[in-house]
């Protein structure tokens, strides 16, 4: 069977989480049910990270960039403007993003940080902890792009 592209697969579980979301605000308040999600993305992202490595059968930035093509841009789900691509750092930039189209699309734009974004950093961690992680800005909160930056993390 083969799986459903990402773009998919987050769409389906925001049509999940988001009512469960509600709900669970309605019960403990929207800040600490909006904590307990991202925690729980966020370890999950970290799992999916480690999987990806193990698929891969590396985790380097070389792997990693092709866990991107692989996964993350399926079906034009993102566009790159890639400005680095060595063995030092991977850096780019997305120009377009389908995740935050389909969340607005959804009426779930204020939902698309911590269901997607918010799996970037966690993601790495799993994947390779010897790689840093800067974004500073996404298109899903209304920047003009999403700026990526991984770099091999320098050995003490």
């Amino acid at each position: 069977m083969t799986p459903l592209p990402l773009l998919q697969q987050r769409e389906i579980e925001a049509n999940v989480i988001a009512p469960l979301l509600r709900a669970f605000a309605a019960e403990v308040g929207e800040e600490r049910a909006r904590e307990v999600v991202a925690g729980v993305v966020r370890g999950l992202a970290r799992q999916a990270g480690c999987a990806a490595a193990a698929a891969l059968g590396g985790n380097d930035l070389a792997h990693l960039r092709r866990a991107i093509e692989t996964w993350w841009t399926a079906g034009g789900a993102l566009e790159l403007d890639v400005l680095r691509d060595d063995g030092q750092a991977l850096e780019f930039n997305v120009t377009r993003c389908r995740y935050a189209e389909m969340y607005r699309r959804l009426g779930l734009a204020g939902l698309g940080p911590v269901l997607s974004c918010n799996r970037d950093g966690s993601m790495i961690e799993g994947f390779n902890p010897d790689i840093e992680f800067r974004r500073t800005q996404t298109l899903m909160e209304g920047a003009p792009c999403c700026d990526f930056r991984y770099w091999k993390r320098t050995q003490q």
